[in-house]
Protein backbone atom coordinates (compact mmCIF):
# COMPACT_ATOMS: atom_id res chain seq x y z
CA UNK A 1 0.00 0.00 0.00
CA UNK A 2 1.67 3.48 -0.88
CA UNK A 3 0.41 7.03 0.47
CA UNK A 4 0.17 10.32 -1.13
CA UNK A 5 4.23 11.05 -0.22
CA UNK A 6 5.64 8.09 -2.57
CA UNK A 7 8.42 9.05 -5.07
CA UNK A 8 8.40 7.28 -8.36
CA UNK A 9 11.47 5.77 -7.47
CA UNK A 10 9.17 4.10 -4.68
CA UNK A 11 6.68 3.04 -7.15
CA UNK A 12 9.26 1.57 -9.64
CA UNK A 13 10.60 -0.14 -6.96
CA UNK A 14 7.21 -1.96 -6.01
CA UNK A 15 6.34 -2.48 -9.51
CA UNK A 16 9.92 -4.57 -10.33
CA UNK A 17 9.21 -6.58 -6.81
CA UNK A 18 5.98 -7.31 -8.13
CA UNK A 19 7.25 -8.63 -11.81
CA UNK A 20 10.35 -10.38 -9.87
CA UNK A 21 8.27 -12.12 -7.91
CA UNK A 22 6.24 -13.79 -10.83
CA UNK A 23 9.05 -14.10 -12.92
CA UNK A 24 7.47 -11.84 -15.51
CA UNK A 25 10.84 -10.06 -16.69
CA UNK A 26 11.35 -12.75 -19.44
CA UNK A 27 8.15 -10.94 -21.07
CA UNK A 28 8.93 -7.00 -20.25
CA UNK A 29 11.09 -6.12 -23.11
CA UNK A 30 10.69 -2.64 -24.58
CA UNK A 31 8.72 -3.62 -27.63
CA UNK A 32 6.35 -5.39 -25.18
CA UNK A 33 6.09 -3.20 -22.89
CA UNK A 34 5.03 -0.44 -25.35
CA UNK A 35 2.44 -2.17 -26.95
CA UNK A 36 1.23 -2.85 -23.47
CA UNK A 37 1.15 0.91 -22.55
CA UNK A 38 -0.65 0.91 -26.11
CA UNK A 39 -3.20 -1.50 -25.05
CA UNK A 40 -3.73 -0.42 -21.57
CA UNK A 41 -4.26 3.54 -23.07
CA UNK A 42 -6.79 2.51 -25.70
CA UNK A 43 -8.79 0.65 -22.67
CA UNK A 44 -8.72 4.09 -20.72
CA UNK A 45 -9.77 5.91 -23.52
CA UNK A 46 -12.67 3.49 -24.03
CA UNK A 47 -13.78 4.63 -20.54
CA UNK A 48 -14.41 8.30 -22.59
CA UNK A 49 -15.26 7.43 -25.69
CA UNK A 50 -18.68 8.29 -26.40
CA UNK A 51 -18.91 10.77 -23.33
CA UNK A 52 -19.67 14.81 -24.18
CA UNK A 53 -16.91 16.88 -22.32
CA UNK A 54 -19.23 17.60 -19.29
CA UNK A 55 -19.71 13.84 -18.40
CA UNK A 56 -16.27 13.23 -18.85
CA UNK A 57 -15.41 16.02 -16.71
CA UNK A 58 -17.91 14.24 -13.90
CA UNK A 59 -16.07 10.76 -14.87
CA UNK A 60 -14.91 10.33 -10.59
CA UNK A 61 -18.36 10.59 -9.39
CA UNK A 62 -20.08 7.45 -11.46
CA UNK A 63 -20.05 4.09 -11.73
CA UNK A 64 -16.81 4.21 -13.94
CA UNK A 65 -14.64 5.94 -11.08
CA UNK A 66 -12.72 2.94 -10.47
CA UNK A 67 -12.44 1.09 -13.80
CA UNK A 68 -10.84 5.12 -14.84
CA UNK A 69 -8.63 4.23 -11.79
CA UNK A 70 -7.62 0.90 -12.70
CA UNK A 71 -6.82 1.37 -16.53
CA UNK A 72 -4.85 4.48 -15.40
CA UNK A 73 -3.01 2.57 -13.02
CA UNK A 74 -2.36 -0.26 -15.69
CA UNK A 75 -0.47 2.41 -18.26
CA UNK A 76 1.20 3.68 -14.56
CA UNK A 77 2.76 0.39 -14.34
CA UNK A 78 3.28 -0.54 -17.45
CA UNK A 79 5.06 3.09 -17.90
CA UNK A 80 7.20 1.94 -15.22
CA UNK A 81 8.05 -1.51 -15.56
CA UNK A 82 9.35 0.31 -19.47
CA UNK A 83 11.68 2.46 -17.15
CA UNK A 84 12.23 -0.25 -15.20
CA UNK A 85 13.78 -2.36 -17.67
CA UNK A 86 15.64 0.61 -19.79
CA UNK A 87 16.80 2.27 -16.87
CA UNK A 88 15.17 5.35 -17.24
CA UNK A 89 15.20 7.93 -14.45
CA UNK A 90 11.55 8.92 -15.20
CA UNK A 91 11.62 11.76 -12.84
CA UNK A 92 14.88 13.61 -14.70
CA UNK A 93 13.14 12.58 -18.20
CA UNK A 94 10.11 14.70 -16.66
CA UNK A 95 11.98 17.41 -15.54
CA UNK A 96 14.26 17.87 -19.00
CA UNK A 97 10.88 17.20 -21.17
CA UNK A 98 8.95 20.11 -18.84
CA UNK A 99 12.04 22.51 -19.54
CA UNK A 100 12.12 21.43 -23.58
CA UNK A 101 8.39 21.99 -23.77
CA UNK A 102 8.80 25.56 -21.91
CA UNK A 103 11.35 26.35 -24.54
CA UNK A 104 9.04 25.16 -27.18
CA UNK A 105 5.85 26.55 -26.27
CA UNK A 106 6.86 30.03 -23.98
CA UNK A 107 3.95 31.17 -21.62
CA UNK A 108 3.98 34.81 -23.20
CA UNK A 109 2.96 33.18 -26.73
CA UNK A 110 0.45 30.27 -25.09
CA UNK A 111 -1.35 31.76 -22.19
CA UNK A 112 -4.55 33.30 -23.11
CA UNK A 113 -6.06 36.55 -20.58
Amino acid sequence: MTDQNTNIQQLKNQVSKFTEERNWGQFHNPKNLSMSIAIESSELMEIFQWLNESVSWDIMSSSEAIHLEEELADVMIYCLSLANQLDIDVSTAIDDKIKKNGIKYPITKYRTK
